[in-house]
């Protein structure tokens, strides 16, 4: 959600407070709006059979009715009894400093606006059913919802150390590019997988990319790809094994990491297995 882009914002930012944030505008929507999320909708809920972590597809329905983008205050009623978060409207991409703030505070921001019908397959910014579709049904999971604020309060102190870069690439290759093994076999919690017609199959079963075990030195040296599928993806056993890796102060970290080479993508190094 944070970050900068080379194209003019997309959203209308003179609507956002000193904290980016401001109300949903739900009489903006029109049919059409609707419509393209009713359409996203059903495409997506239809993939997630087999390619899907289990805790998603059980929080899924809570984002309420499908037909409609839905009001935010009412999936905050059962947002804040699951696990005390809340989603706020922002219009779009937002500073790194103020994106760590509000999720250290447990709430999360969410683009308010949707993309159009010729943008269905593949769309540059998030919008509205990016982060609610893909991100808000992982936050009705405790371990999950603990991790991101947790996240959150790792973000502010990285902005003063001048490690967000980093920092960074542990949220690219987990809320957003994820994979969990279950029982059953591998499965997808990342928003961005979640979200994406053609990455949920890629990134589970197409042999191509590298699978590796998510460290935390690994995931910070690896760049990571904007506009194409992914190279890499990160695996983890359990939420709580996600939850764990990040109860250290990372200051130490950060320093050796400023010693060591960035890795691209798709890139194994010695003594690594896929």
């Amino acid at each position: 959600m944070y970050g900068s882009s080379d194209r003019p914002p997309r959203g209308d930012y003179s609507r956002a407070g000193a904290d980016y944030t401001c109300p949903q505008n739900y009489a903006a929507y029109t049919e059409a709006d609707h419509a393209t999320y009713r359409q996203l909708y059903a495409r997506q809920a239809a993939l997630l059979p087999g390619l899907a972590c289990d805790e998603f597809i059980a929080a899924l329905p809570s984002l309420g009715a499908s037909d409609r983008i839905p009001r935010f205050e009412a999936v905050n009623e059962r947002l804040m009894k699951a696990t005390g978060w809340e989603i706020v409207t922002v219009p779009g991409l937002i500073p790194e400093l103020p994106f760590f703030s509000l999720l250290a505070n447990r709430k999360f921001p969410v683009t308010d606006w949707i993309r159009t019908p010729a943008e269905l397959d593949y769309i540059v910014e998030p919008d509205v059913f990016h982060d609610l579709f893909g991100h808000v049904p992982m936050l009705f999971n405790p371990v999950l919802a603990d991790y991101v604020q947790r996240y959150g309060q790792g973000g502010v102190k990285a902005h003063a150390l001048g490690a967000c870069e980093q920092l960074s690439r542990l949220y690219w290759y987990t809320i957003e590019f994820g994979l969990i093994r279950q029982p059953d076999g591998l499965r997808a919690y990342g928003a961005g997988i979640l979200s994406s017609k053609g990455e949920m199959a890629f990134s589970v079963r197409d042999p191509s990319p590298l699978r590796l075990p998510l460290t935390l030195e690994r995931a910070m040296r690896t760049r990571y790809k904007i506009d194409t599928y992914q190279q890499n993806y990160f695996v983890i056993d359990s939420f709580d094994q996600l939850f764990d890796l990040t109860a250290a102060d990372f200051t130490a970290l950060y320093q050796n990491l400023a010693l060591l080479p960035e890795i691209q993508p798709g890139v194994l190094q010695a003594g690594e297995r896929a």
